[in-house]
């Protein structure tokens, strides 16, 4: 349409006399076409199929469990909005594209994954799926083209089972929840997961998400014993139907195979008695060398001793002065006698005191973690906020040898220059980490690595996005000489659009390579066989999803 309008202005320069010798009707004739050319053009993209895919969603479930409740249709009224931003956590993908978004799907009940799939695919409707909304860069909500979201937080059961030791979690639960129906069954079993309550457990455990315990258990997907999964053809598949293939790969490889609907874990065995501790350093109490000191050892600590290291900006000592505090959050599963014990011995530098340390239970620790003050209920891990007033960005990186001196001050001279809030956050390795083989599951980050890193800046202003991402992608550029090469490996659930990316609505192979090999390494081979086998049309699909090609 645009090459119709460019041509209609190239007519009127090419021939000016043709024009100019037509008659005053004939000139308004001209005026009203071109006119009306425009309009066409400025109209609302045609939703395609969007009626018999509304109407399929209608057939394809029962009046038991009817789907119209779960449907609402993208406009922009209160409750549309509502429904988009509730589920919506990063500020910079707030506002949706109504020319390609059709409409939120809220399933309420499995009927409702498996029409949505069956119909979106059947009408030529691409669908984004979605369980907490902490995509980094809003892959479960956001498109290009004509999509639907599938929007999974109401499907959030959580069934333990504490004789023997495991549970059966949905999609659209967060880690909040499952903390909390975890301790109301046990006081001293737990699972090794985020930190943040609030994100959703299908996309959070099926990247291979890590938290605290990580040292001592490993990561979300090394307990993951069996999985409910959507496939392409609406089929409801459990372990055994689906084969150890395709099992492998959602353990870790997200969400490129189908649609998780529940998840059942091994749960792990804690202490009564853990103890925490936040101790800061500033570059003004040689925060530097401490970070540095850090590097040699956090990796070879006990395993059940697990200290992030966390430099941000902060104002400095005197007004209109900034410095980097390192922030230390630790946690040990045990007494505080035997932790002052271990740093005593292996990390006097930290000068931790026993002032500085916290005897709790398990579920309080997921308290301290979330900056929550002491004495704060555990009822407000389900609280589930309606909106994020805040607007991100995110990296990672991982550091196979330790960062010199020089090099960390050449991030802090870099981090200086945001004018939002911007940190760097350490998370060591070590442990079990180091003994589970990178192809145990489809997330490959084992041995080898002493930390990972997460780069984030936060800012509440849009006309600050764009000098924001400008100054991510220059940290990003000045870590580059520290952290590991060929390729540089990334923490597929910290999503990043600057390491590579396709189209919404195509897989370019020689571009899924360039970042699927960054989060995947040798695993990407395996993952495409994969996908060509059980998606082979590449229906679930996004910016950096996994392509079908089969390996031979």
């Amino acid at each position: 349409m645009k090459e119709a309008l460019v041509f209609l202005l190239f007519l009127t320069k090419k021939f000016p006399e043709k024009f100019n010798s037509c008659s005053k009707k004939k000139e308004t004739l001209y005026v009203l076409c071109l006119v009306l050319l425009i309009s066409i053009l400025e109209a609302p993209v045609t939703k395609p199929n969007f009626g018999k895919f509304i109407e399929c969603l209608r057939d394809r479930t029962t009046p038991e469990n009817p789907i119209t409740d779960a449907i609402s249709i993208a406009d922009n009224t209160t409750t549309f909005l509502s429904s988009y931003v509730s589920y919506t956590k990063n500020k910079r993908f707030s506002s949706p594209n109504f020319k390609k978004l059709l409409a939120i799907i809220a399933a309420k009940h499995v009927s409702h994954v498996q029409a949505t799939v069956v119909c979106a695919k059947s009408n030529g409707i691409q669908i984004r799926i979605r369980s907490g909304g902490h995509d980094n860069e809003g892959f479960s909500y956001v498109s290009s083209v004509p999509f639907v979201i599938l929007d999974m937080h109401n499907l959030r059961s959580i069934d333990v089972n504490v004789t023997s030791k495991n549970a059966w979690i949905q999609a659209g639960a967060t880690l909040g929840e499952l903390y909390v129906k975890i301790n109301e069954a046990s006081q001293t079993l737990a699972f090794p997961a985020g930190v943040c309550p609030t994100v959703g457990a299908g996309g959070h455990i099926s990247g291979g998400g890590f938290g605290n315990l990580m040292r001592k258990f490993g990561i979300t997907v090394d307990h993951v014993i069996d999985a409910q999964l959507i496939d392409v053809k609406g089929k409801l598949l459990n372990r055994a139907a689906m084969g150890e293939d395709l099992f492998w790969a959602i353990r870790g490889g997200g969400s490129s195979f189908g649609v998780i609907l529940s998840w059942k874990i091994n749960l792990v065995e804690v202490p009564k008695i853990l103890t925490v501790f936040k101790v800061n350093k500033t570059l003004e109490q040689g925060g530097t060398d401490v970070l540095y000191k850090w590097q040699l050892v956090a990796n070879k600590l006990p395993d059940s001793l697990f200290i992030t290291a966390w430099p941000r900006t902060v104002n400095g000592p005197k007004p209109g002065e900034r410095t980097i505090a390192v922030v230390f959050y630790a946690q040990f599963l045990g007494p505080t006698d035997k932790l002052m014990e271990i740093m005593d011995q292996s990390f006097p530098e930290l000068e931790l005191s026993r002032e500085d340390c916290h005897e709790m239970s398990w579920i309080n620790t997921t308290l301290f973690w979330a900056n929550y003050p002491t004495g704060t209920p555990k009822s407000v891990l389900l609280d589930r906020p309606p909106t994020n007033s805040v607007s991100f960005k995110s990296k990672s990186d991982f550091v196979k040898k330790p960062i010199p001196k020089k090099g960390l001050e050449k991030l802090w001279k870099t981090m200086f220059k945001f004018n939002s809030s911007v940190s760097l956050q350490f998370n060591p390795y070590g442990g079990v980490m180091d003994r589970i083989p990178a192809t145990a599951t489809a997330f490959p980050h084992r041995k080898g690595n002493l930390f990972k890193v997460q780069y984030s800046t936060m800012w509440f202003d849009a006309n600050a996005t764009e000098s924001s991402l400008a100054m991510m992608k220059e940290l990003f550029e000045v870590a580059e000489p520290y952290v590991s090469s060929n390729p540089r490996e990334a923490f597929f659930n910290f999503r990043d659009v600057d390491i590579g990316s396709n189209p919404s609505g195509e897989t370019n192979v020689d571009e899924a390579k360039i970042y699927g090999y960054k989060y995947f390494l040798g695993n990407l081979k395996r993952l495409m066989d994969v996908k060509a086998k059980y998606d082979p049309e590449n229906f679930f699909k996004n910016e950096q999803s996994i392509p079908p090609v089969r390996v031979k």
